[in-house]
């Protein structure tokens, strides 16, 4: 009496093509599964930091202790936020003399065509603040630095970009 209530229940779930759908679908959703798990493992696109330096808007604004104009930053709210985290910048090394020997200038475009020669904006060269003495680079030299965003609003004896606490990833 037991084999005949089993056998026709049992058959009712050990159907062949049944079983097949049920491993199809568990196969299908291991799958999605997996994918998207690789979708979110994948590193986060690169930033360009030169894109977001041009979003920000400049005014011309008087100083009376220089008795001159100068262009001064209007930092929107995003790049605000970026402030004090780490930033990757490449550029062309520009060959300045500068007071403090931990620091140097790097520019979107060379030397030709930089902000300091009329051929850019303030949006295209960066401060580079080292905690030692600066390495030594040669005039137009693409370099990557990794270092701490800082905004210079008002202090026209530095640039508009800071980054801070700077590195060499890439000589």
């Amino acid at each position: 009496m037991l084999s005949t209530f089993c056998k026709p229940y049992c058959c009712h779930f050990l159907n062949a093509t049944k079983l097949r759908k049920i491993e199809l679908r568990i196969c299908l959703i291991s799958v999605l599964w997996l994918l998207t798990g690789i979708a979110y493992a994948q590193p986060p696109e690169k930033i360009d930091t030169w894109e977001i330096f041009a979003t920000v808007k400049f005014t011309s604004k008087y100083y009376k202790q220089y008795k001159e104009h100068f262009l001064t930053p209007s930092f929107d709210a995003n790049l605000r936020t970026l402030e004090g985290t780490d930033m990757v910048l490449s550029g062309h090394y520009m060959p300045l003399d500068l007071p403090d020997k931990k620091s140097i200038i790097i520019s979107k475009y060379p030397y030709a065509a930089c902000f300091f020669c009329g051929g850019a904006g303030p949006e295209s060269v960066a401060e580079i603040q080292f905690t030692k003495p600066a390495p030594r680079f040669k005039a137009d030299q693409i370099i990557t630095i990794k270092g701490k965003l800082k905004l210079n609003y008002t202090n026209v004896d530095h640039l508009n970009f800071i980054l801070t606490e700077a590195e060499v990833v890439k000589p």
